[in-house]
């Protein structure tokens, strides 16, 4: 049977036909799955602003399932499920990206970026770090070693935190010198508690090298010092310590009188102290001189309370040296004095607010480093 050329006529027309519905119904298609999928995102937008974070996770869930494809909405909905405490869901969604095989370089880097912020978030330190270094060499390198920086300062691996720091001084991050300097100062203590005394020295000096005004690490070495019978060496890392950090002096106050006596040089230590006394008055000032010459202090915290009457520390110290006080009253006197003086004779972060009996150089609330003023809180 012969072909007849005028069928041609119907067939093409037709395919035409079907041709241009079929585009029009993926047109229509492509026009309308981005249209929801943004309306989606944007009504979990709105409610994560209205602080309606469970509704707005669904929202996002809802606007990936309409665009699998679309990298931020995963992120969005990944920082929100960290922010939530969902540690675990964020994993996965994160995980999920790094599975992708179609991710661009730089995205591949910011989901392991926000994997390794979920490891952290959720205290799995190790697995954290394991993906923190993996960022070595990408363009998140150096958030990766500043969050580096801080899980070493958390689990105490003051070797590698020096080495971090000094990494991102040469990148330019910025100057660690302080930072490094209380690295070796713990360094010091870590290798004093072994017993191993020329070491944790020689740590000290590494450290006033860096940061040569460093009040820790002159303090560290005045204190030990006095405790091996070096007084006389002692006494000039004190007199060092009030020279080129003298609001740290108080740390220290005491430690200096006693350097001094066993060093025969309490006249000039006592006027060290009355010249410091005057420029900033402190109670511990007042309790250094009086283990110089005890005789006279009672007059001496006499005058500090009336320089200082806020003073509760020194109004119970001065009242346990009184005895014309009737047997009846004295005890409840000094009981209510020590209740009410405690928590004012108590440091406190000026960071975070954290507050402790004990003086530290790193606040165990926010991790701040110097963030403790030398002095209680009576006397801020």
């Amino acid at each position: 049977m012969d072909f007849d050329p005028r069928w041609l006529l119907l067939i093409l027309p037709v395919a035409f036909a079907l041709g241009w519905l079929a585009s029009r119904l993926d047109l229509r298609q492509a026009k309308r799955d981005p249209r929801e999928a943004p309306q989606a995102y944007f009504k979990g937008l709105n409610l994560l602003l209205n602080e309606q974070h469970d509704k707005a996770i669904d929202a996002f869930i809802e606007a990936v399932q309409l665009d699998p494809d679309t990298v931020d909405l995963h992120f969005a909905l990944g920082s929100l499920f960290r922010r939530r405490g969902e540690t675990e869901r964020a994993v996965r969604v994160h995980q999920h990206l790094l599975h992708r095989g179609d991710l661009p370089e730089l995205e591949r880097a910011r989901a392991q970026h926000a994997l390794a912020q979920d490891f952290f978030k959720a205290g799995l330190f190790d697995r954290a770090e394991a993906a923190y270094l993996a960022l070595k060499g990408t363009a998140f390198e150096p958030e990766a070693d500043l969050a580096l920086l801080s899980l070493y300062e958390r689990s105490h691996d003051w070797e590698r935190a020096q080495a971090t720091a000094e990494c991102l001084e040469a990148r330019g991050i910025g100057s660690f010198a302080t930072q490094r300097a209380h690295y070796l100062c713990e360094q010091a203590l870590q290798a004093e508690s072994d017993g191993q005394r020329e070491r944790a020295y020689q740590f000290l000096a590494q450290a006033l090298a860096l940061a040569p005004k460093h009040p820790r690490a002159l303090l560290l070495r005045g204190q030990w010092l006095l405790r091996d019978g070096d007084a006389h060496a002692a006494l000039t890392q004190f007199e060092q310590l009030v020279q080129l950090a003298p609001e740290s002096f108080n740390l220290a106050a005491a430690d200096y009188a006693r350097a001094a006596y066993q060093a025969g040089q309490s006249r000039r230590a006592l006027k060290t102290l009355d010249e410091r006394y005057a420029q900033a008055p402190a109670l511990a000032l007042v309790l250094a001189q009086n283990l110089i010459e005890p005789e006279h202090q009672r007059e001496r915290l006499a005058e500090h309370l009336r320089q200082q009457p806020g003073s509760l520390d020194g109004a119970r110290r001065l009242l346990a040296l009184v005895n014309e006080l009737p047997d009846a009253v004295a005890p409840q006197l000094k009981a209510a004095l020590d209740r009410a003086a405690k928590p004012r004779t108590r440091h406190r972060c000026a960071a975070c607010g954290f507050e402790s009996g004990h003086y530290f150089w790193q606040c165990p609330g926010c991790l701040s480093w110097d963030s403790f003023p030398p002095r209680p809180v009576e006397e801020l």
